[in-house]
């Protein structure tokens, strides 16, 4: 599988507030190879390997409050990357993954992006690594 790139979806309205944050188009992607997966949200990343995910889940629309920027969720100490409220992907880990915070000792078992084709990006991460029969 060749690395596929999936751009996050920008809500007009958000542009300015995240590109203060260093978050604009082209510092926002989630990346898909045959070994990894690897997103940038402006100055923050994520990187893991493709078998650490366990399953994918569409959700959506959320409030806005809830869905644009960095943030964590308090329930499941999840990672949320946001910059649209329309729809996203949730991802989830079985090990846990450091995101949010410089070093290791916080680390988010699900993460939430907001990608401009979730679909897409579901369908990527469920292929196997070699093309063939889905795996999640």
């Amino acid at each position: 599988m060749s690395r596929r790139r999936f751009e996050f979806r920008f809500d007009p309205p958000w542009r300015p507030v995240l590109a203060l944050l260093g978050v604009r188009p082209s510092t926002a992607w989630v990346d898909v190879d045959a070994d990894e997966v690897t997103v940038r949200f402006g100055p923050w990343r994520l990187r893991t390997t493709r078998d650490n995910v366990t399953g994918v889940q569409e959700s959506g629309p959320y409030r806005w409050w809830r869905a644009i920027g960095p943030h964590l969720s308090a329930a499941d100490v999840g990672v949320t990357f946001g910059s649209s409220t329309a729809r996203g992907l949730c991802i989830r880990f079985g090990r846990p993954v450091p995101a949010l915070l410089p070093g290791r000792w916080l680390r988010h078992p699900a993460m939430t992006v907001t990608v401009a084709d979730p679909d897409a990006l579901a369908h990527a991460l469920a292929a196997a690594p070699d093309g063939g029969v889905g795996r999640l």
